[in-house]
């Protein structure tokens, strides 16, 4: 790599076509970065301080409001730094660690998501073998086991990506490090490296979805059987939220990744902007609002000394 590559830094391009609102976009970016911390932070505090949300439901949910956080924070500081700062560069290893974070943290998060569509359908389908198929130690194995699947499945196309030479082209016109973006720059043959980054984000986004659409038929079909109206409401209000997020987050990376070439950069940049900005800031207040429980913690946070 070091006899071709002779680009050492990169240039964020942003967003060229409103220059003259880049430090009103910084603002907002920065608003909306504080009130993600904020508000996945409050997630995470209310699931550790109240005992009764010690279930596998609200276990995952801690670990989505976590990789939320890590994957804002991989983009949004350096993009804001961008925007206010005149100089708009990155270094080459600042890129591609970028890449590669934002990359393993995302597929992560989608099978998280494939998991707690699973544990949904077993709390629902199966409610009294639930304590016993969703115990502890599963649990565990199913986290651990999606951050195992997030690194395999991200670790060889990122390693692709590094190998490859770039001669002298280092504009990207997004506001972070994107991937299918920096093989574009490239001065080498890239067939090999767009087939493998193209199926790698198949596997895992249609992978997982596939998952998460049988859990959800099989969820659907059970809440139907169910005799009375309030106990097919109250079923439908425990996945309501998850199903909000899936849509959210399914949608936007479908459209980003899953495309054999780019096609038109403003669309890419407002779509990732649902995925690094809108769906975390989102999904606080999607499980938070629409779960009984957490209402009923948050009441208990701020409203039992009164």
């Amino acid at each position: 790599m070091s006899n071709h590559t002779t680009v050492t830094t990169f240039l964020l391009l942003g967003f060229p076509s409103v220059h003259h609102q880049e430090y009103l976009i910084a603002i907002t970016f920065l608003a909306s970065y504080a009130a993600i911390l904020v508000g996945n932070l409050l997630i995470i505090a209310l699931i550790f301080s109240d005992r009764d949300l010690y279930r596998p439901m609200y276990f995952f949910l801690c670990n989505l409001s976590s990789l939320e956080i890590f994957i804002t924070t991989s983009i949004i500081p350096k993009a804001v730094g961008s925007l206010l700062m005149s100089s708009k560069t990155i270094s080459y290893q600042a890129c591609m660690t970028q890449c590669y974070f934002y990359s393993l943290l995302g597929s992560i998060e989608f099978i998280l998501l494939a998991v707690m569509s699973y544990d949904r359908y077993a709390a629902i389908c199966y409610p009294l073998q639930y304590p016993m198929l969703m115990n502890s130690r599963l649990c565990l194995q199913l986290l651990l086991g999606s951050w195992c699947a997030g690194f395999l499945f991200t670790i060889v196309p990122t390693v692709l990506v590094v190998r490859l030479p770039f001669c002298s082209a280092n504009h990207i016109d997004h506001f972070f490090c994107d991937s299918m973006l920096l093989i574009k720059l490239s001065c080498a043959e890239t067939q090999t490296v767009e087939l493998v980054s193209f199926m790698t984000s198949f596997i895992i986004l249609f992978g997982s979805l596939i998952m998460t659409a049988v859990s959800y038929l099989y969820i659907i079909k059970t809440i139907l059987r169910l005799p009375s109206t309030s106990s097919r409401n109250k079923a439908f209000s425990t996945c309501s939220s998850h199903f909000t997020i899936v849509i959210l987050g399914y949608g936007s990376c479908i459209f980003l990744y899953v495309r054999p070439s780019i096609q038109c950069v403003s669309y890419n940049k407002a779509v990732a902007l649902i995925n690094t900005l809108v769906t975390p800031l989102m999904s606080p207040f999607i499980f938070s609002l629409r779960n009984q429980q957490m209402k009923d913690a948050l009441k208990i946070t701020f409203f039992s000394s009164g």
